[in-house]
């Protein structure tokens, strides 16, 4: 359902969320590292993250990346729409170009939910809230 470069960027902003805990700056190798992603791909969508103000950087020694303490939390939804846009909330399942209830394709009274429950998800959860899950022992980020 997302790109591979979206869930890339969401596992690597948990990952960042993870080590801020701990006062703690990851730099790009140990992120790449630690998402399971090359390094050059992380080094794009981390490029297009600090690009759109979701995360911050510093370079040099004491340097990497972190979540700004006056931003607040970040949603999925907007992880998704930097990465992706927003098709993946509005576009028809079936790839028409027009879909409605007046107008339905096969799949839209049935994925029409589906989509309404995605949106309401990405709305909902943060990096934050994910991180949390992962510090209480709830969820992974990886199988290492």
């Amino acid at each position: 359902m997302l790109t591979k470069s979206t869930q890339y960027a969401i596992r690597a902003l948990v990952y960042i969320q993870l080590q801020s805990y701990n006062q703690k700056r990851p730099g790009l190798a140990e992120i790449a590292k630690e998402i399971e992603a090359p390094e050059a791909y992380t080094a794009k969508i981390m490029q297009i993250l600090t690009k759109h103000k979701l995360l911050s950087s510093v370079k040099g020694r004491g340097g990497g990346f972190f979540f700004s303490e006056k931003e607040p939390e970040t949603s999925l939804y907007s992880v998704i729409v930097v990465m992706e846009g927003d098709s993946c909330f509005t576009s028809c399942a079936f790839g028409l170009s027009s879909c409605s209830s007046s107008k339905p394709c096969p799949l839209h009274d049935k994925y029409g939910p589906i989509k309404e429950a995605f949106l309401k998800l990405a709305q909902e959860e943060t990096i934050q809230t994910l991180a949390q899950k992962i510090k209480h022992g709830d969820a992974v980020i990886n199988l290492l």
